[in-house]
């Protein structure tokens, strides 16, 4: 019987769908948390396959587990596993990149009219019975603003094309413009260069992943580009934003606000606990939500059972429907 070690038991429970996709392959789930490198090398060191959903895995993870033949997240962002130390060792990585398209897309669409209609005050003002809040003179009209978007792949594609029914001028910003310059005319989206992007947005929102070419992308100089007035919107990675130099942009009143679910040094992974302390959390100009834009019933589902049967397919000598890392030679003969 194969030997499979599922991580992240408690923060991210097991689903029935999860157990069912092993049971038929023929493989032991372990459940553990495992948030420490020691807990995880101490359960996994001979697992045939490890399924991940938050936990970091680096180097010294990957070289403990000789006989380990997939790392399958459970999600679709990556930069927390050592993709090179895992290819090196002939271990395949999976993913499923899809699975919150919607939610994300949805998500973002509310942080944006959350912030423009200034939600969280509304609400304060509705408790005290203060009926002039609807005089509040942060509140202006969407249709006819802009929306520049930082990156241009599928996710950002999704809020694109729910941004413009609400009259919004539509920007995005890619590495590869001519690639997706089709695409861009056919949804309405004007290409433009990241720092042009930057001055002309009323909300700006991130949609990357996390790499070393993308880390601080939104330094001080950047955020110094956008309007007065503009709101910063990530649902993406925190750590694609400069966080200090965010906090200083808000407080001395160079930037209107931000709207985040994303965050570089609060730790939205970790089991329950005491709250967190950060500038952020007392910032009246900022909405916060604990990294959940991609959550729901369907997509939450729809990552474990997928994540599953990646683990299935490999140990059944066949490659998995979505691969992070195909230039991988694995440690055993793979089909399609």
């Amino acid at each position: 019987m194969w030997k499979a070690v599922r991580l992240n038991a408690l923060s991210y429970p097991v689903d029935q769908a999860e157990f069912d996709a092993m049971i038929i392959a023929g493989v032991d789930l372990r459940l553990i948390e495992g948030q420490k490198p020691d807990e995880i090398i101490a359960a996994a060191a001979d697992c045939d396959a490890l399924l991940v959903v938050s936990s970091k895995l680096p180097a010294e993870v990957i070289h403990a587990m000789p006989r380990c033949r997939i790392i399958a997240r459970l999600g679709a962002g990556t930069d927390k596993i050592d993709i090179a130390a895992a290819t090196a060792a002939g271990i395949v990585v999976s993913n499923v990149p899809d699975f919150c398209l919607n939610e994300q897309a949805e998500h973002t669409l509310m942080l944006l009219l959350a912030y423009a209609r200034q939600l969280p005050y509304m609400t304060l003002a509705m408790q005290r019975g203060d009926w002039t809040a609807r005089n509040h003179r942060g509140v202006h009209r969407i249709a006819g603003r802009t929306l520049g978007l930082v990156g241009f792949g599928a996710s950002a594609q999704a809020v694109a094309e729910r941004a413009r029914p609400f009259g919004l001028r539509v920007l995005a910003w890619t590495r590869s413009p001519d690639k997706y310059r089709d695409t861009a005319q056919r949804i309405g989206v004007e290409l433009r260069e990241l720092d042009d992007l930057l001055s002309e947005s009323d909300f700006v929102s991130i949609h990357l992943p996390l790499n070393p070419e993308t880390a601080h992308l939104l330094d001080e100089r950047r955020l110094s580009l956008m309007k007065p007035m503009a709101v910063l919107i990530n649902t993406a990675r925190g750590a694609i934003v400069d966080e200090a130099a965010l906090v200083k942009a808000l407080q001395e009143k160079r930037l209107g606000g931000a709207a985040l679910d994303v965050f570089e040094s609060i730790d939205v992974f970790a089991l329950p606990g005491d709250p967190p302390q950060h500038e952020l959390l007392e910032m009246p100009n900022v909405i916060l939500t604990p990294h959940c834009a991609g959550s729901s019933v369907e997509s939450t589902l729809d990552s474990k059972s997928r994540g599953a049967a990646s683990v299935a397919e490999v140990l059944s000598g066949k490659w998995p429907r979505h691969i992070v890392n195909p230039q991988v030679q694995p440690r055993f003969p793979l089909v399609k």
